[in-house]
């Protein structure tokens, strides 16, 4: 299954930022294609490294060449994540592709980085209709993510940035710089 082969209506309205039905039948079978093979990744033993690669090229929607990723793993679709060449993430990645993550060549996450696309209405009464809403997240070329950190929904990261551990994204960050806190700011140019 490929984002090419989901074509039903939530579908579209989830990748394209308007409130979907997480529990329509088709987003319902992408998430347990998902889960099959996250599991399957997770409990894939180290020295069969090739095989684990397999798996991620099934999983993600495109993939470079030299992806690692350590166990574990979580992705709610994994179908709508695009990976550059030379992609690195330590243990513990979360990646909530409700819309697209498209990542850059050479970039790297540290342990327990979260990639958020899903979010939810602030209003209550939407909240509670079980409708739900996501945002694309971009992060750039040559890009190191510290421990910890979370990437909310519609944030774009530049080229060449390095988020310090614990940051949270909530904002966009130009290319060439040092972002650190929460919420991040920039603190020097590199």
């Amino acid at each position: 299954m490929t984002a090419h082969q989901l074509s039903g209506i939530e579908y579209q309205r989830m990748i394209s930022g308007e409130l979907y039905l997480p529990s329509d039948p088709e987003l319902t079978a992408a998430r347990a294609r998902a889960r099959s093979l996250e599991f399957r990744f997770n409990h894939t033993p180290p020295e069969q490294a090739g095989e684990r690669t397999a798996i991620l090229r099934d999983l993600f929607g495109s993939t470079g060449d030299s992806i690692e990723i350590e166990p574990t793993l979580h992705v709610d679709y994994g179908l709508n994540i695009h990976i550059g060449n030379r992609f690195y993430a330590n243990a513990n990645c979360v990646m909530l592709d409700v819309a697209e993550i498209r990542i850059g060549d050479d970039t790297m996450l540290a342990p327990g980085v979260q990639l958020l696309t899903a979010t939810h209405p602030v209003d209550p009464v939407a909240r509670t209709s079980g409708r739900e809403l996501g945002y694309p997240i971009t992060i750039g070329r040559r890009v190191w993510l510290g421990g910890g950190v979370i990437v909310g929904p519609g944030v774009t990261i530049g080229n060449d940035v390095v988020v310090g551990s614990g940051a949270v994204v909530i904002k966009d960050l130009p290319d060439g710089v040092v972002a650190v806190g929460n919420p991040a700011r920039v603190v020097r140019s590199i």
